[in-house]
């Protein structure tokens, strides 16, 4: 007869009983990355709206061109950041996808823990912001407003507030990979130590 090892709950237990029914709880996240995916579907449809809208006015002015294709990388980039917090955060904390070692898998899927999420995650809001930012300077450079402007363009307060949230974002990208190598170094620091015990 075997036994289940000293200190495992059993599955009749109201312990064991109890931990099943959090670790299947997980499945609560399921709704959010479907939501995701809808969010993503909107982007869409936004990236499109854009793309019509601005040919024309693209096709007669060389600033209009570059601002639209700004804006079609920024739709691009925040269509990215919602496929990476979607499949890792899918496979880091419901489920692991079967996807039967299909050939279009991407590298990454499977390979980033919460920490490298993080990490991507905030990497891509900076190059969000940076292409932002871009865009407003863009707009102030040039464009039919007065003073040379482009309709619609920011104002320096708003710049300001850009350019500060921007390094903000920066900063605090910085500050995510220095926890993530000091905390890295210091349990490399605990497994010799306790491999010299």
């Amino acid at each position: 007869m075997n036994l289940p090892p000293r200190g495992t709950p059993s599955p009749q237990t109201v312990e064991g009983l109890f931990e099943r029914g959090l670790f299947a709880s997980r499945w609560l996240m399921a709704p959010f990355y479907l939501g995701l995916v809808f969010a993503l579907l909107v982007l869409l449809g936004v990236f499109i709206r854009e793309l019509v809208q601005g040919i024309p006015a693209a096709l007669t002015s060389r600033e209009d061109a570059i601002l639209l294709i700004l804006t079609l990388v920024d739709l691009s980039l925040a269509g990215n950041l919602i496929l990476i917090v979607t499949f890792s955060g899918y496979e880091n904390f419901v489920s692991k996808m079967d996807t039967r070692g299909h050939v279009d898998r991407p590298a990454w899927m499977g390979a980033i823990d919460f920490s490298g999420m993080k990490l991507k995650l905030i990497g891509s809001i900076v190059a969000i912001s940076a292409i932002s930012l871009l865009r407003a300077f863009m707009q102030l450079a040039g464009g039919d407003g007065e003073g040379g402007e482009h309709a619609g363009a920011p104002d320096t307060s708003t710049l300001a507030w850009m350019i500060g949230l921007h390094l903000t974002f920066v900063v605090s990208g910085v500050l995510f990979a220095l926890m993530d190598w000091i905390a890295e170094k210091a349990g490399h620091g605990h497994g010799i130590d306790r491999g010299r015990a």
